[in-house]
């Protein structure tokens, strides 16, 4: 059956990649400020996720699935970062999401079993320097899930997944040059970092009704690097 999906912030990196794989049997929405180079498949509404209203946007009155993209890399030094640098990182990667949500929640009521999924970070569970303000802002969207996947099952099911370094836009400081990039590989137990489709698969997967016994997890995919030292 052909399911209404809505990605908030899904026009690059690993958005992007699952916007385009779930064209393929579902109408998917993608909300986000710009549309960067979406197929004709996939709907585009202008939005941003700090300053926009979401019950503005034009939505169907039911939406099955809802994927929220939006994050950010930027490492820094404890000592170097200002309280209200962790407000943005917080703002960004987790109130924002919680107005999305409250603003369809409605919409979300109205399907059959709805399936959300949200983006936390390998460096959460695995302790790592310099990510302190997204670690934080990506570990409350860890404890948010799982009491929301409790509060409303069955109705709906949340899961997040939580991957390690993936080769996106958002990506480019940390990946500009090749010598970087081999670098990172080498940190991996696989010996690669993630490819958006890595993480879109699992996304489109979560979202299907082939994981419809799973609600509440918190998925590492991060090639290893979370439960293997092999260094």
């Amino acid at each position: 059956m052909k399911k209404n999906i809505l990605l908030i912030g899904g026009s690059t990196g690993i958005g992007r990649e699952l916007a385009e794989i779930l064209a393929a049997e579902n109408s998917v929405i993608v909300a986000s400020r710009n549309k960067e180079n979406l197929s004709d498949k996939i709907r585009h509404l202008k939005f941003d996720v700090l300053e926009d209203d979401i019950a503005e946007l034009d939505l169907p009155d039911t939406i099955d699935g809802f994927v929220y993209c939006p994050g950010s890399i930027d490492l820094k030094p404890f000592k170097m970062i200002k309280p209200s640098h962790f407000e943005q990182e917080m703002n960004l990667n987790f109130f924002g999401m919680v107005r999305c949500l409250q603003g369809i929640l409605p919409k979300l009521k109205k399907s059959e079993q709805a399936s959300l999924i949200f983006f936390s970070t390998v460096a959460v569970q695995t302790g790592m320097p310099f990510h302190t303000s997204v670690a934080a802002a990506k570990g409350a969207i860890e404890g948010f899930a799982k009491s929301l996947a409790a509060e409303y099952a069955p109705s709906f099911r949340v899961n997040v997944i939580a991957p390690s370094l993936t080769h996106t836009p958002l990506a480019e400081k940390i990946l500009s040059n090749e010598e970087k990039i081999k670098k990172m590989d080498q940190r991996h137990p696989l010996k690669r970092i993630g490819k958006p489709k890595d993480i879109a698969s699992l996304a489109a997967f979560l979202l299907s009704e082939d994981s419809s016994w799973i609600t509440g997890q918190v998925l590492g995919i991060d090639g290893g690097l979370s439960t293997l030292n092999v260094n």
